[in-house]
């Protein structure tokens, strides 16, 4: 309900039917739960500004988490005046309480006045006249507690603890301990908690991109100083860029190693911004601007050569790929890594380069000694290999389970001059929904000349299908 709906004495929950008994000239609108998730994840964006331990409070609130960020805003009342302006700058009614714990937190906003604090200790004379819904209850066990005649938390926290919980269940303890400080109660912050944040409050807004970078080597330079306390360099960077009417502009950048050097984390953003120049709008312009490390890593020192030079140009190959990735996504540069299977469309994967240790890991690979005898070494593997297997036509073998003495690939046809195999496979029955073929690979040379690596999928009796040919690369 907007104002004018509230001065018309309507209530939450009223049907339609009888609010427009009352007031025929009232407009409905349909409720959009979808749009109201995405305004509260928004304003909670922007209270990032705050603290970065902001939580969600069911469909209507927020939890932010405070703890050492008041004197940041000239102490806890101003802190608390500024949030409630700031909402209603942009055009929001906004209710605030400040307390030790989150439920005190909760019941100070929803039903207390405007901006009220609480003192450590200060919960149990605060809560003994409010009414049992301010203990966050289902509204049947307020139903329950009032026909017995228990209608404020007073009157319950004076009562015998056990019969309590016999009749009402144990959430009405909970809930009444939590509140009070009994029992803590854990927030859990909607997005993680970078673990190195630096940023700068803007006097008067910024828009231009040649501003916001030339801020970004500021932030980085102060960045660098953490960073190197803790023997680190930062793999995931983040830009968070606050407008002044309350939208939130999050850029992100990864790094392939390490990285702490302002200069060198000033050109990622530079292609990232470069980028997005088109969507990002800076509206009335950004009044704070924070550079946060959400993945670090250890930076280790390269050893020297002779010449006094260290390293062998991996920095250049991996600074060059950051920036193609900043510039066009992170599918722009990709990487083969192993996987753990012995189909060959299955035994590597493209991901992308250089991505932070959470995107991907390489998978442990058993040390053992391997023996290179002739007899024991690997088959040989072409050196290209299909995304996924081309079918060819087989007309003729030379035995059933034998390589062929010809085959039809894209409309040629091939004559097969020398052969070698088969090296069977069987499938991954552990992966498959269905029990999948059995395949035998040959190693093949044409007339020609060229080299070609097929398999048969099937056996002509065992399996009771018509085995089918494909071709699964090329060898030089």
């Amino acid at each position: 309900m907007d104002e004018e709906a509230e001065r018309l004495r309507l209530k939450p929950g009223m049907g339609i039917a009888d609010a427009r008994a009352m007031y025929p000239s009232i407009e409905i609108v349909a409720a959009d739960p979808q749009a109201d998730r995405r305004l509260l994840e928004a304003l909670a964006d922007w209270c990032d500004r705050y603290t970065p331990l902001v939580a969600f409070d069911g469909s209507d609130g927020l939890f932010l988490d405070i703890t050492g960020c008041a004197h940041l805003f000239g102490g806890e009342q101003a802190m608390l005046h500024d949030i409630v302006v700031r909402f209603l700058h942009q055009g929001f009614g906004a209710r605030a309480g400040l307390a030790s714990t989150p439920g005190a937190a909760w019941a100070a906003a929803r039903f207390s006045t405007d901006r009220t604090i609480l003192e450590d200790g200060d919960e149990p004379s605060f809560f003994r006249g409010l009414p049992l819904a301010s203990l966050r209850l289902e509204p049947v066990t307020v139903a329950s507690l009032e026909s017995v005649g228990l209608r404020t938390v007073g009157s319950v926290a004076e009562r015998p603890r056990a019969p309590l919980a016999r009749r009402f269940g144990a959430m009405l303890l909970l809930r009444l301990d939590q509140a009070l400080g009994g029992i803590e109660e854990v927030v859990s912050p909607r997005l993680p908690v970078p673990p190195l944040s630096v940023e700068r409050h803007l006097a008067e807004p910024i828009g231009l991109v040649e501003d916001i970078e030339r801020l970004i080597l500021l932030l980085a330079t102060r960045l660098k100083c953490n960073l190197e306390r803790r023997g680190e360099g930062a793999r995931m960077l983040e830009l968070l860029l606050f407008r002044v009417d309350g939208a939130v502009s999050r850029i992100s950048a990864g790094a392939s190693l390490p990285l702490r050097e302002p200069a060198l984390i000033g050109r990622l953003f530079h292609e990232r911004l470069a980028a997005l120049q088109s969507s990002l709008d800076p509206g009335y312009g950004f009044d704070l601007v924070r550079l946060s490390a959400f993945a670090t890593a250890l930076v280790e020192t390269p050893q020297a050569d002779l010449g006094g030079e260290a390293g062998g140009g991996g920095e250049d190959i991996a600074l060059f790929a950051d920036r193609v990735r900043a510039r066009l996504g992170r599918g722009a540069v990709l990487e083969p890594l192993l996987a753990e299977s012995h189909l060959p469309e299955r035994a590597a994967s493209l991901a992308p380069a250089g991505g932070s240790p959470t995107e991907r890991k390489m998978p442990a690979i058993p040390r053992r000694k391997i023996d290179f005898s002739p007899s024991r070494r690997a088959p040989e593997r072409p050196l290209r290999l299909f995304s996924r297997p081309e079918p060819i036509e087989v007309p003729v073998t030379e035995i059933p389970e034998g390589p062929p003495l010809n085959f039809r690939w894209r409309r040629a046809m091939h004559r097969v001059a020398r052969a070698e195999g088969p090296e069977r496979i069987a499938p991954e029955w552990w992966r498959e929904e269905k029990e999948a073929p059995t395949r035998d690979y040959f190693r093949v040379e044409d007339s020609d000349g060229h080299r070609y690596w097929l398999y048969r999928e099937g056996l002509y009796e065992a399996e009771g299908v018509s085995p089918r040919w494909y071709l699964q690369g090329i060898s030089a």
